[in-house]
């Protein structure tokens, strides 16, 4: 599997949401995060690295990164134009309401027809200010928008689907529980969702338990036993153990170093990244 920072959407302000326009010059290194991020693709084509697969896309599809799936933009037209859209996991759910446990799961690559690409390309386009309440008002008429275009698309296999929803309520499943939530063999589970996502469900099982662990350890300050212990692990040295082998560093250092800053802020040149 390709290593993947930490990264969290950047959300600048009070607002809980926020809309970019992509600038070509730089790059996210590959990273993942526990904010869900939508990218639409408004011209020219590109490709972006997606676990151990790799993504072609083109003018009109649209993209959803779920909360721990890695991603990067590995190669792009010189006419590429991207928006990228993230809320925290909080306001996606305040907005989609009842929607909120399917909108984990469904396509990760929406294929827009004319008049939809046209829409949501137009929100994104629009100047929201920075009032926090006008910001997240409009990101959750798109968000709202693109969420019901990616219900109506198929790409995953029934028990990527389930596993993943199954996963984002839930981080310690096993591969077994969610076998028997899907009505389906374990095997089947692993090959489906390997295929469909990128990852070992192993692998984005441990994503999704390092994540929680950073958030509760965040609200916590430092308690980073308890948090350990309620992020699904089952003891601080596992945790400990993962955290090192994901992020390349201990948590301790992660929490009290400069580290976690640099990790967040580092963006690469598209010659870097064609590279990696």
């Amino acid at each position: 599997m390709p290593q993947a920072l930490y990264q969290p959407f950047p959300l600048p302000g009070l607002a809980r949401g926020h809309v970019w326009h992509h600038v070509p010059e730089t790059r996210r290194p590959r990273h993942f995060h526990s904010e869900p991020e939508l990218n639409l693709i408004a011209a020219g084509s590109a490709a972006f690295g997606v676990g151990d697969s790799t993504i072609s896309v083109a003018a009109g599809d649209l993209l959803w990164w779920s909360p721990g799936q890695d991603h990067v933009l590995l190669d792009a037209s010189p006419d590429f134009d991207l928006y990228v859209i993230g809320l925290t996991p909080e306001l996606s759910a305040r907005v989609l309401g009842q929607d909120n446990l399917p909108a984990h799961a469904g396509a990760t690559r929406v294929r827009l027809g004319q008049a939809a690409l046209l829409k949501l390309q137009s929100l994104c386009a629009v100047d929201i200010g920075t009032d926090p309440s006008a910001v997240e008002h409009h990101i959750g008429d798109l968000w709202r928008d693109a969420h019901t275009s990616r219900l109506t698309t198929l790409d995953k296999h029934a028990f990527t689907n389930v596993a993943i929803e199954s996963l984002m309520e839930r981080p310690e499943f096993r591969r077994d529980d969610v076998a028997l939530a899907a009505r389906g063999h374990p095997t089947d589970i692993s090959r489906h969702f390997h295929k469909d996502v990128g990852l070992t469900f192993t692998e984005f099982r441990t994503r999704l338990r390092l994540l929680r662990f950073i958030n509760i350890a965040d609200a916590r300050r430092m308690n980073l036993l308890s948090a350990a212990i309620d992020a699904g692990f089952g003891s601080y040295s596992q945790c400990h153990r993962v955290f090192q082998a994901t992020l390349g560093c201990s948590p301790r250092r992660f929490f009290s170093t400069d580290l976690r800053t640099r990790m967040e802020e580092a963006v690469v040149s598209p010659e870097q990244e064609s590279r990696s």
